[in-house]
């Protein structure tokens, strides 16, 4: 296993970085993107993936991956308007680790960036790691046009 890091294109968010900080950091609120299909729209960019059976609390969500088993994320540190950093359980299909950063730009609009870091085998890495690129792009982008509360 070797830990190979994916990077997004940094988007702008027409909101401030509390608002977006406090919707983002409470996974409750992607019950609702779930329910619409946005979840889906995401892992159209790694067709082989289904997701069901998404559940989340403020701190965590957890999901079916067909073909993979159950996944859970649980989100393990907030910096206050900065940073929401989330890992993998550790007992579903991959290991990761992930960063939502954010910078505020003026008192209406904030700079998102997303970062993940998984662990992955040279025949798993073969198979979606260009996936994983796009797919964390896709995240950003559709971050980046939530209709933030």
């Amino acid at each position: 296993m070797s830990l190979n890091k994916y990077v997004s294109q940094v988007k702008t968010i027409p909101h401030n970085e509390q608002l977006v900080f406090n919707y983002l950091s409470n996974f409750e609120n992607l019950s609702t993107y779930f329910n619409t299909g946005l979840i889906e729209k995401i892992a159209q960019h790694v067709p082989q993936i289904k997701i069901t059976d998404f559940q989340s609390d403020r701190d965590s969500c957890k999901l079916n991956i067909t073909g993979f088993g159950i996944a859970e994320i649980r989100i393990v540190n907030r910096e206050p308007f900065k940073t929401i950093k989330g890992e993998s359980s550790g007992s579903g299909p991959l290991n990761f680790t992930f960063w939502i950063q954010l910078l505020p730009v003026d008192s209406f609009t904030t700079k998102i960036r997303l970062t993940l870091h998984a662990e992955l085998n040279v025949m798993i890495k073969m198979i979606i790691g260009s996936k994983l690129e796009q797919g964390v792009n896709q995240l950003a982008e559709t971050i980046s046009k939530l209709p933030y509360k």
